[in-house]
């Protein structure tokens, strides 16, 4: 179990707290590049516990402002866009991509836009989505993990519903390897041959060994099985998992909520260069549970629908904060364990001024292996020629 201290450590991610600083070092995906069009130049975005507005001015480039107008407190989600910047609706304050105050109507007071400078945080545009720094400068580089940049596919993205949970419910499960025969016993039932004998521990026998390493960009699970099959794959630091041909995006919006984002590779049938086709699709799934704006246990949770609606449910009757106070960890929760061990050392890490694990600030990097091709290599034609379409 942890303290109550040790759990606010980890999950609280707001301006000046330990872990908020902490994912401040790293770019977060914020929109989907087709959310911001000529007819709804304005997004509004809640990361990390701070309220914001994303937008593109009529030049085509993008800025990300704190949402209230630094006049009287409008929302700029409203403002109307210009060849120079966002013009707050109310007043017409008129702001540029890095918070410069350009006009202040209806008089032109120097001394404001030569003094006050508005929130305004750096944004790249990557694989079709939008990617906010919040950090302190100079910012690193978005990685460029496999998944994201190999040439011999495309990239498909998926926009799972919104957690209402903490993001460390989601990332403590991505070390956590025990629970997927158990848990989707379920749906694992045709490539398993059948239902397990037992519904209580449900594939977990098939598990011959399981074991941790930590590597340069995260946390590497290898499990054997009694059966000639071996499975390795990443967590990701801070917040992410690559399974199977996809990784998964975990973004803390604040402390009681997450966005769960995928990001697909599928690879050409013959190993050649995929022509290249813009941005890559989105698909937005639909809710996991009906209502779905309703919180456990005023929902109910399809269970039978796919892998994600279960994990959802794991994750969020947990509570919107899980209380470790009270749990009681087992010998299999250690990959458990050296997540929270090293995000704790990361944490300090940052507050002594140094770089966390898996901060990439070399633009030229090589591309990084999450270990994706033996993935594919395991999935059969056919699978591959549906993922490919």
């Amino acid at each position: 179990m942890l303290s109550q201290a040790d759990n606010e450590l980890l999950t609280r991610v707001g301006p000046g707290t330990p872990a908020g600083e902490f994912l401040r070092r790293y770019w977060h995906p914020v929109a989907y590049a087709q959310e911001l069009t000529e007819e709804n130049p304005t997004r509004f975005v809640r990361l990390l516990g701070e309220d914001l507005v994303l937008f593109r001015d009529k030049l085509g480039r993008v800025g990300l402002l704190a949402d209230h107008c630094s006049h009287r407190g409008a929302s700029l989600l409203y403002g109307r866009v210009e060849e120079r910047g966002i013009a707050c609706a109310y007043h017409g304050w008129l702001y540029d991509c890095e918070g410069n105050i350009l006009e202040t109507p209806p008089e032109r007071n120097d001394a404001i836009m030569n003094s006050v400078k508005h929130t305004a945080y750096p944004v790249q545009k990557f694989i079709g989505m939008y990617w906010a720094y919040l950090g302190p400068v100079p910012a690193p580089v978005i990685p460029k993990y496999d998944v994201w940049t190999r040439r011999d596919g495309t990239v498909h993205h998926y926009k799972q519903p919104d957690l209402d949970c903490n993001w460390f419910q989601a990332m403590e499960n991505s070390a956590d390897p025990a629970h997927a025969p158990i848990l989707h016993q379920t749906l694992f039932q045709e490539s398993h041959g059948g239902p397990p004998a037992s519904t209580t521990r449900g594939y977990i026998d098939e598990v011959k060994s399981r074991s941790f390493r930590e590597i340069s960009y995260g946390l590497m699970k290898i499990q054997t099985y009694w059966k000639p099959e071996f499975d390795e794959h990443p967590l990701i630091f801070p917040n992410m998992l690559r399974a199977n041909n996809a990784i998964q995006i975990r973004v803390p919006i604040d402390d009681t909520h997450t966005a769960d984002l995928f990001v697909r590779f599928a690879p050409t049938l013959d190993g050649s260069i995929a022509p290249e086709r813009g941005d890559p699709p989105v698909t937005y799934m639909p809710p996991h549970k009906d209502p779905p704006d309703a919180l456990h246990p005023f929902t109910r949770f399809d269970m039978n629908l796919d892998v994600q609606a279960q994990d959802h449910m794991a994750w969020e009757t947990q509570g919107a904060i899980a209380d470790r106070t009270v749990e009681h960890l087992a010998s299999s929760d250690r990959g458990i364990v050296l997540y929270r061990n090293m995000v704790k050392r990361e944490i300090e890490k940052v507050r002594q001024g140094l770089d966390p694990l898996g901060l990439v600030r070399d633009p030229d990097h090589e591309m990084i292996d999450t270990n994706l091709q033996e993935e594919l290599n395991e999935m059969t034609p056919e699978r591959i020629a549906r993922l490919s379409k």
